[in-house]
């Protein structure tokens, strides 16, 4: 299992891939690879996105661009063994004095380190940037640590050039008495982002390459990262290099904290060799259980999921919901579309009720909503559903991938805002105008008939999916209907009408899988022969 330790020391969870080919964990190191601000003779090129002011950005670019005509290289900067080989309670017994935050006292952004050692054992080089706006790198600085219990020891093995893990960003978002960690890049390619109410959950990632692939993922991994110091009241701005075998890049991170917090994303990728699946704008996330699984734990919790659905805003208008699930065996499915408005995965059950979890606080986990803005052309979202038995294990990955293939010497340029969504995503997802269609916010199953009957057909399921209403929309219920499609298998017994009031709309029916084929299902409600619901699309196993 890899770790990713929070603020409160607590640990959270990256990627645990389970089967055969997902044996291992998903953690890759961190490498260095410097990047070189040397002049070069020639002009320097002309990048998408890049301002002629830019200097900087354009030499991270320059460097992702070099490095891609070089083999693949990883550098665990001189890493003493008792660093590497250091245990997780050992591991947590370091902890960064916050007295020695960048910035501390200066700005109202403060970035504090994470410790080099135990799963992180190729660290980033940290370049800061002032106002003269030159790099200055940041040396590893041991008096910055606390090194308790059996971690005493390990302060001697430290060196400057030891790099960090990675680390996290602190900002007043609650208040102006106290700065709150929004934002963490450590471990890969990984990075979390919260608003003002939300606790971590949900990651992202700078990129995934061959997920869910017979011959095993690849995990790029960050290297470098230049933090520019932010003006009063403006966003804080990050670069950084990544590296993989197949693909160098360079992101530019505009950052800003707030109840919903955000990010601008900027990357420009270059090939180092052929990519079979290239994913873009990737989540991680994990669905143990949760109303809609069959079977559920013997656990008093009702539900356990960072996650519950994938959302896309395809280009037509149509938004699909496809609620998540914790299979019997890897599932991996996709939704193809050309210049999507916008997909994220989201958190949409935000009632404590539902989860009864005072520690892990999944009712305040935030959703990941993606708005592209250049290189999302012809492509399909895809979703990756692993089985697993522990909340311990993320198990859900989601990215765009690309219909044009992405090949040894060519470049790619992809601009994107990330934003971190409560619930539904008012305001977020549907910009400054409200819902104007039904939203599913419930999906149930259960045996086709009640207790205590004969059941003739027992591979035949009811599912009961759940539409909120927004506040403006009317209808009539006798000119509501469900439209309904399957694929293995069979659909009937469709029905839809108002509950609780008119809240909500219900549709239910019976679905009869073809054998143990898994069934696709897709639904929505129309009124007057216009659809007035989000398309609900969920694939069913029979267990």
């Amino acid at each position: 299992m890899a770790l990713f330790l929070t603020a409160d020391s607590r640990p959270a969870r990256y990627l645990a891939q389970t089967g055969s080919q997902y044996s291992k964990v998903a953690i890759a190191g961190l490498c260095l690879l410097m990047a070189s601000f040397a002049a070069i003779a020639e002009p320097a090129p002309a990048y998408q996105g890049v301002p002629p002011q830019a200097k900087i950005l354009q030499s991270v670019i320059e460097s992702a661009e070099h490095a891609a005509s070089q083999d693949f290289e990883t550098s665990d900067h001189d890493l003493d063994d008792a660093l590497k080989n250091m245990d997780y309670q050992t591991y947590r017994a370091i902890r960064f004095n916050a007295d020695s935050s960048l910035w501390r006292g200066e700005n109202d952004y403060e970035v504090q380190f994470f410790h080099p050692g135990f799963l992180y054992q190729q660290p980033v080089t940290v370049y800061t940037v002032g106002s003269d706006n030159q790099p200055v790198r940041l040396p590893f600085q041991r008096d910055a640590f606390k090194y308790d219990a059996t971690a005493a020891p390990l302060a001697g093995v430290t060196k400057e050039n030891n790099g960090y893990a990675g680390f996290r960003v602190h900002y007043p978002i609650k208040n102006q008495q106290y700065k709150d960690e929004f934002a963490v890049f450590l471990g890969a390619s990984y990075f979390r982002l919260v608003g003002e109410s939300h606790v971590y959950g949900i990651s992202a990632r700078g990129l995934a390459i061959d997920t869910g692939l017979p011959e095993g993922e690849e995990f790029p991994h960050f290297t470098e990262f230049w933090l520019i110091e932010p003006k009063d009241g403006e966003p804080i701005t990050v670069y950084a290099r990544l590296e993989s075998p197949s693909v160098s890049g360079a992101y530019k991170f505009v950052i800003t904290p707030g109840s919903e917090s955000a990010m601008q994303v900027e990357s420009w990728l270059f090939a180092r060799e052929d990519v079979n699946k290239l994913g873009v704008a990737p989540f991680t996330s994990m669905f143990l259980y949760g109303e809609n699984s069959s079977k559920t734990p013997d656990d008093y919790r009702p539900e356990v999921h960072d996650s519950d659905g994938m959302l896309l805003h395809i280009q037509s208008g149509e938004q699909i919901w496809r609620p998540l699930t914790n299979p019997s065996q890897l599932q991996i499915t996709s939704m193809r579309d050309t210049a999507p408005k916008g997909f994220g995965v989201l958190q949409r059950d935000t009632a404590f009720d539902n989860y009864l979890d005072s520690e892990a606080n999944y009712h305040i986990r935030p959703g990941f909503w993606v708005t592209p803005q250049q290189g999302f052309e012809a492509g399909r979202l895809e979703l990756v559903e692993i089985p697993t038995n522990s909340e311990t294990h993320d198990n859900i990955v989601a990215y765009w991938v690309p219909e044009a293939p992405f090949k040894a010497g060519e470049h790619r340029y992809f601009a994107y805002t990330l934003s971190t969504v409560t619930g539904l995503g008012e305001g977020v997802i549907d910009g400054e105008s409200e819902a104007t269609i039904a939203r599913v916010i419930r999906t149930r199953q259960g045996a086709a008939v009640l207790p205590g009957e004969q059941d003739n057909a027992v591979a035949t399921r009811r599912f009961v999916v759940d539409f909120a209403v927004p506040e403006d929309m009317t209808f009539d219920p006798a000119k509501l209907e469900v439209k309904a499609g399957v694929a293995q298998g069979t659909i009937r017994q469709v029905r839809v009408f108002p509950v609780d009031g008119g809240k909500t709309l219900r549709a239910t029916f019976l679905v009869t899988p073809q054998g143990n084929k898994a069934t696709d299902m897709r639904i929505f409600i129309h009124q007057n022969n216009q659809r007035v619901s989000e398309v609900w699309n969920y694939v069913y196993q029979a267990k």
